[in-house]
């Protein structure tokens, strides 16, 4: 069986990707799936398009993207060679749905999605392009799909609207390789931190004055890292975040002994799958998250993880971890047995296995 793997990146770049199809790929090889990757920007062109850039580049980018994403799938129409497509998001990031289109004509498409991307949300950087981004285009991808796969129960219930051929996959950790550090060094700082990017940086600032409090409470005792924006800065936590690199995420995330997930309680948040906190207590953090989406079915009860609400409780159970350092341990090992049982890639990778070959059977 040979899939073709449509998105937007290339291998190793968008986390959605990997942590949605890349990871199952032994999976897939011991299945006998043979994967071909079609990533429409590489890796240099996803940093000029997606940032501060002049609009004739950005512009260039776009074109050879567009190059790149025809011959992906133009010479497939003459002789199909795929017993299925995938899809992760969307094929192509401008314009409509052609590119889903083209691959349909050819194989069964199984569409994968992870946010409310019909939803209209576009990084800072490319405001005065909002217009280009057609959101409009996602329910008829989803209408050309033979199978969905969506993260979580709410992007589900949005796609039944238009496909009945809906299924529930989370997000996955593969928790052989997020895994707990060695024991943490006695009397060192409680080290409290948020991985994301530049785009969800936003997100922390919602958690920055309860963090004040709980610096200006124990001092010394705790401190505080951030990954994924390296221009992000905050003097009164002492803070200056940290660029993500493939090769650092993992000792990042097992240097924290409590891990952040702070959102805004709205729409777009909502279809969110929980991947920050999943990675967190995968690799042994006890997890604090805002109680909106599938944070509340991940964090259960205060046993695998907190769910404040306001600023004081968010203050209050960080406090207690800081505090608590037999609290912090029993939260994590429970938060960790929760993500192994419930969201890793060994609980799901048949499951995933299953539907690519329905799928294609269907053809």
């Amino acid at each position: 069986m040979r899939l073709l793997f449509l998105g937007v990146h290339g291998r190793d770049r968008s986390p959605s990707q990997r942590y949605r199809f890349e990871q199952f790929e032994p999976a897939l090889a011991a299945a006998g799936i043979e994967v071909e990757y079609a990533g429409a920007l590489t890796v240099a062109e996803a940093d000029v398009f997606y940032g501060a850039h002049s609009p004739p580049t950005k512009g260039l980018v776009a074109a050879r993207a567009l190059a790149r994403r025809l011959w992906s799938l133009a010479p497939r129409l003459v002789r199909p060679r795929f017993d299925v497509v995938f899809v992760q998001r969307e094929a192509f990031f401008l314009s409509n749905q052609w590119a889903e289109w083209l691959a349909h004509l050819q194989a069964p498409v199984v569409f994968d999605f992870d946010d409310a991307i019909w939803i209209h949300a576009v990084s800072e950087a490319n405001q005065r392009f909002a217009f280009l981004k057609n959101v409009d285009k996602i329910p008829r991808i989803v209408r050309l799909a033979h199978t969905v796969i969506a993260g979580n129960d709410y992007l589900a219930s949005w796609a039944r609207a238009h496909n009945s051929n809906v299924h529930v996959i989370p997000t996955c950790v593969d928790t052989d390789r997020w895994v707990p550090g060695p024991p943490r060094p006695a009397g060192r700082p409680v080290t409290i931190g948020w991985s994301g990017s530049a785009t969800t940086i936003a997100h922390l600032r919602l958690a920055l004055a309860a963090l004040e409090r709980v610096k200006a409470r124990f001092g010394d005792h705790v401190r505080f890292r951030v990954m994924g924006d390296a221009s992000f800065r905050h003097e009164p936590l002492q803070l200056a975040g940290e660029a993500w690199r493939p090769e650092v995420e993992i000792p990042f995330l097992q240097d924290l002994d409590v891990g952040l997930m702070p959102l805004p309680d709205d729409e777009w948040s909502k279809g969110k799958c929980g991947l920050k906190a999943l990675t967190s207590m995968a690799c042994g953090a006890a997890i604090v998250m805002s109680p909106v989406g599938v944070n509340t079915q991940i964090a259960q009860g205060s046993v695998t993880g907190f769910l404040p609400r306001t600023e004081d409780e968010w203050v209050h159970t960080l406090s207690r971890l800081v505090e608590d350092a037999h609290l912090r341990e029993r939260v994590a090992l429970a938060g960790r047995q929760r993500v192994v049982e419930a969201y890793s890639v060994v609980r799901w990778k048949n499951p995933f296995v299953d539907l690519l070959r329905a799928a294609a059977s269907s053809r």
